[in-house]
């Protein structure tokens, strides 16, 4: 495992958790209500990364503390470039790169003969090696894009500095392991979110049993659809 330097003192966190929350309040990334979501679970708050990531202003200070944990107490760079996912990591990806000075790449999923799928860096991309990296994504929930970009950079011969999320939402993850060469890193998020989600119905989904109008947000839209086709 390899650091760039410690973990940022408690006060400050505290400070960087409440000012990424009120960024993604004010952008209406953060939403309460009644959702369907991906797992076919139901939840009563939604995280929609984009709704913030939109804003070029939100986005580069929220960036700017992705970058800190890229930089020495000299303020100078300690890595030599930033790596995130397909699709929010391009974005974030890009602005940490450019505020540490340093280059900016993504990998991208792609789908094997026999159907499986792993992450690679295309389009001419290289990590040469030693290089130090820092992997930055949106959202932590069971660390999937991380650790599938993991041994794309492995691979390469780049040496893995730190991973550093937007949101967690996997209860407090710390460490990813790779699953090539079994390497623990460190994950970092800016803010942590414990956001409960039930079983549809209304015996256990407290939405449900209030009857408020459900909602299936992501890439085809926030439509309401009908809560007795949900829990059908």
């Amino acid at each position: 495992m390899t650091t760039v330097r410690p973990a940022l003192d408690a006060a400050l966190r505290h400070t960087v958790a409440l000012r990424t929350e009120a960024l993604f309040r004010s952008s209406g990334a953060f939403r309460e209500g009644h959702f369907l979501l991906k797992s076919g679970r139901h939840g009563d708050a939604y995280v929609e990364k984009f709704q913030v990531l939109q804003d070029p202003a939100a986005t580069s200070e929220l960036c700017g503390f992705f970058a800190e944990h890229g930089r020495g107490r000299d303020r100078e760079a300690l890595v030599n470039l930033v790596a995130g996912p397909t699709t929010g990591g391009i974005i974030l990806a890009f602005e940490t790169a450019r505020q540490l000075g340093v280059r900016s790449i993504f990998a991208e999923e792609v789908r094997a003969d026999d159907g499986t799928t792993h992450r690679e860096f295309r389009r001419g991309f290289r990590i040469e090696p030693g290089e130090r990296v820092l992997l930055v994504d949106d959202i932590l929930t069971t660390g999937g894009s991380l650790l599938a970009m993991i041994p794309a950079v492995e691979a390469m011969g780049g040496e893995i500095v730190e991973c550093v999320v937007l949101v967690d939402r996997s209860g407090g993850r710390t460490t990813l392991t790779s699953p090539t060469t079994g390497r623990v890193y460190p994950v970092r998020s800016l803010w942590e979110l414990d956001l409960p989600t039930y079983e549809p119905g209304p015996a256990t989904c407290p939405r449900c049993a209030d009857g408020t109008p459900i909602h299936a947000p992501g890439s085809t839209g926030t439509g309401s659809i009908a809560a007795g086709a949900a829990t059908s």
